[in-house]
């Protein structure tokens, strides 16, 4: 059953299934301010993953059909898989083709789902606010909701890994909240870049370099040469511009208010006078919307008494992120006063490197609030024309530069682009430059690779505001661990902190754990060149802990624990437990025979259940949704491992079934993988050392294996219920394990009944080749006790 408290919280990252028809709610998935939220996700359906965002908690049988209040649905893979659709108040609003979002898979796919004041953005990947797939706005925002439902149409829909996290404004807050609560910063002291812009500097003597003379007073009206040349042309030879003709200062005010701004307003009667001197000075874009109202005006003829709104188009880069409004600045203009140093009043230099960047004050505290308050608030810089940095990439800050009169960031063709690009990143968040932050972040997300991850990692895990980047780079180390480890010793020179991240990340993916105990051994000896823990071994027969692992040696208390012993051979255990680095380190003894017991025991848990738990690897994932699904293996290999529609797997001879009795009309084996019903299917009873004996037994093949979790079968039309039986599996088809035992299991109790059951403990680790299902006794059918009669049978868990 399908309810509220089912649902896992974003810690536990546990499986959640829905049934048709039902929809799961928690008092934890909820938007912490009405209207503005993000649900990020994995889902495991063949259709209809369907998210329900309300403003109250619904029902477990919740239909939007008969659901009154407002509310937004999200469908994705509706209509057999192929579309996405919105829903708000039980009206379709969006039915669209989604090929990029909607996926029939045996796997888990990563969605988000952000709504933002009726903004409805949806998204694939494990990171939200990352690979934008579909957008809608509702012209009639619903921002009351704040509940999310997990539901599902006519198909079970298996949910994991649930996390519900805050939506701000602010793009760069977005970012920081990616993947973890932690992330997210009450009051995180930013400046409110929204907020900042030209403006600021509108008639303020901050960085002025001119004046106007206005009016018969002749008013002081300071200004910025190179904002104005960049916006018109002025006739600005000396520092003072006389304002004659009759100009007041209202109208100079609205001429430089829509040039710091791109906007003004002004009386319809001053329309002319602001014309005239717009085209005096050559403001275009003013002039022309002035000739616009103009117009307008003698068409209607009316008196010119209200207010007129003006504002620039956005049509060029710097109408970005750190311009509230448009700038009606000409960039091309901007290029070349920074090229040619005209109206420069800052020298840069980099010391080290004896290079010198003219430049302009009020362009760089546009973009940076820092270069703002070094120029203004009375430290040296603010009464020299010549500031020295240190610490700086000559490549990176002509970078830097560049974005500043351009809007734009090309590096690409750079030589060290890997390199030119960690260093900008760093300067972006030295002098606060949030836009071409957000830009280096980009590019190093689309750059991102198995080769230079330990090398970003290193940069971004001191930077706070690049939690995103470096939660990336974990995830792509952990997703390529082998290679990582190998190809490579740079993953030594990550913080103890970084690496400990990665061997704890549920997306942690190698070939077997062994990899994972070389690498934690590597890392606490700080390796020069690769090396197995066998060559480590060997090491330390003529050295001891102290000189091999040095100042890292504590390190080896707090990182051997992450490596999964259990999950180890039985074989190499053994070898584990006479070795060296097990007599002269005690974490590493200890560990192993904890391991080496529960193996032995196959009872008690060593330490806590995550050690149990396999990592990815190359055994494909095939997990247990409900009875009767099409998630198992049989049915995988019917599909040849994924790639074309289902044939019957005994048929196609990808896979072998026997049974205790010959093949007949009502013992075939090709009946249990398939999932049609069968009235009277049965292996019947044979002699095998001296006791009676009968079963079902699949064989996977040579090449194939699967570490079993789950199991399910049918019983057939008659009443012989099962209620004493093993399920056991095998390597070679002659010695058996017991994966799970059963005596007196009363579970079966009607014809055509379907059954499942888990296998727990270390038994669950195992991979073998050959299964079956043996009766133990009787079964409640005193006329045919010892026939097994099953129609159908499924195994899942991790197959290779």
């Amino acid at each position: 059953m399908v309810g509220r408290n089912m649902v896992a919280s974003a810690k536990e990252n546990k499986f959640l299934t829905v049934a048709p028809f039902e929809c799961a709610w928690s008092d934890d998935l909820k938007f912490r301010e009405a209207g503005r939220g993000c649900v990020a996700f994995d889902a495991f359906a063949h259709n209809d993953v369907t998210v329900v965002f309300r403003e109250n908690v619904g029902s477990q049988h919740y239909h939007y059909k008969k659901d009154n209040s407002p509310h937004y649905i999200v469908i994705i893979g509706s209509n057999r898989n192929r579309r996405l659709k919105i829903q708000v108040d039980g009206e379709s609003v969006v039915d669209e083709e989604a090929s990029g979002l909607c996926r029939c898979s045996l796997e888990f796919e990563s969605y988000w789902i952000s709504v933002y004041d009726g903004l409805v953005s949806i998204g694939k990947g494990r990171y939200p606010f990352q690979n934008l797939v579909f957008q809608w706005q509702d012209a009639k925002p619903n921002c009351s909701v704040q509940y999310v439902g997990l539901s599902s149409w006519d198909k079970h829909v298996g949910y994991r890994n649930v996390s519900v996290f805050p939506v701000t404004s602010n793009h760069i807050s977005l970012w920081k909240q990616v993947g973890d609560e932690k992330f997210v910063e009450e009051g995180t002291g930013t400046y409110d870049y929204e907020q900042w812009g030209l403006g600021n500097f509108l008639e303020s003597c901050e960085l002025s370099d001119m004046i106007f003379l206005v009016g018969e007073e002749e008013v002081d009206v300071p200004a910025h040469k190179v904002i104005l040349q960049a916006s018109g042309s002025f006739p600005l030879s000396g520092d003072v511009v006389q304002l004659r003709g009759g100009v007041s200062y209202p109208i100079l005010h609205a001429l430089l208010q829509y040039i710091y701004t791109g906007r003004t307003q002004v009386l319809e009667s001053e329309l002319a006078s602001l014309r005239d001197l717009s085209s005096e000075f050559e403001v275009m874009p003013l002039v022309r919307q002035c000739d616009e109202c103009i117009n307008r005006l003698k068409l209607s003829n009316r008196d010119s008494c209200e207010k007129v709104e003006l504002s620039c188009p956005v049509s060029h880069p710097l109408s970005g992120f750190m311009f509230p409004t448009a700038f009606p600045a000409d960039v091309c203009k901007l290029r070349a006063f920074y090229s040619s140093g005209e109206y420069s009043d800052v020298k840069i230099c980099l010391g080290e490197h004896g290079l010198t960047f003219q430049s302009h004050k009020v362009i760089l505290s546009l973009w940076s609030v820092a270069f703002a308050k070094m120029f203004t608030n009375g430290m040296s810089e603010s009464h020299s024309s010549t500031i020295y940095l240190t610490d700086v990439s000559p490549e990176a800050f002509k970078a830097m530069l560049n974005f500043m009169y351009s809007g734009e960031l090309n590096m690409e063709d750079t030589v060290n682009f890997g390199t030119d690009l960690i260093h900008l990143l760093f300067l972006a968040d030295r002098f606060g430059v949030v836009p071409l932050h957000q830009e280096c972040c980009k590019m190093l997300l689309e750059s991102l690779s198995e080769d230079s991850v330990c090398s970003v990692l290193q940069v971004v895990s001191s930077i706070s505001s690049c939690k995103l980047i470096e939660e990336m780079c974990k995830r792509k180390f952990s997703m390529h661990f082998d290679y990582c480890t190998t190809a490579s010793l740079d993953f030594v020179l990550l913080d103890q902190a970084t690496f400990s991240d990665i061997l704890e990340s549920a997306d942690l993916t190698v070939t077997s754990e062994e990899k994972i105990l070389d690498a934690v051994l590597m890392w606490c000896m700080k390796a020069e060149e690769p090396q197995r823990w066998e060559d480590i071994d060997e090491l330390m027969k003529y050295s001891n802990p102290e000189t091999l692992f040095k100042e890292r040696l504590q390190s080896l208390d707090d990182l051997l624990p992450h490596v999964r012993f259990s999950l180890l051979p039985h074989e190499l255990l053994e070898r584990l437990e006479n070795s060296n680095l097990s007599r002269q380190i005690p974490v590493f003894n200890h560990l192993v025979k904890e391991a080496a017991s529960f193996l032995a025991s196959r009872l008690t848990c060593p330490g806590n259940e995550a050690t149990l738990q396999h990592r990815r690897s190359s055994f494909k994932e095939l997990q247990y949704i409900r009875d009767g699904d099409s998630n198992g293996v049989l049915h995988f290999v019917g599909t040849s491992y994924g790639s074309h529609q289902w044939v019957n797997p005994v048929l196609a001879k990808k896979i072998i079934i026997t049974s205790s009795s010959p093949t007949s009309r009502f013992t075939d084996p090709k009946a249990l993988a398939s999932k049609t019903y069968v009235g009277t299917s049965f292996a019947g009873p044979r002699m095998e050392d001296g006791r009676i004996s009968s079963w079902w037994m699949v064989d996977l093949g040579e090449d194939h294996q699967l570490m079993c979790n789950y199991y399910t079968f049918r019983q057939d039309g008659s009443r012989a219920y099962a209620r004493s039986w093993k399920f056991q599996g095998s390597m070679d088809g002659k010695t058996w394990t017991d994966l799970r035992v059963h005596e007196n299991d009363q579970t079966m109790c009607k014809a055509g009944q379907f059954a499942s059951w888990p296998i727990t403990a270390a038994n669950a680790l195992l991979p073998f080749r050959f299964f079956r299902l043996v009766l133990t006794g009787p079964t409640a059918d005193t006329s045919t006790p010892w026939n097994f009669c099953i129609c159908y049978l499924e195994l899942y868990g991790y197959f290779r």
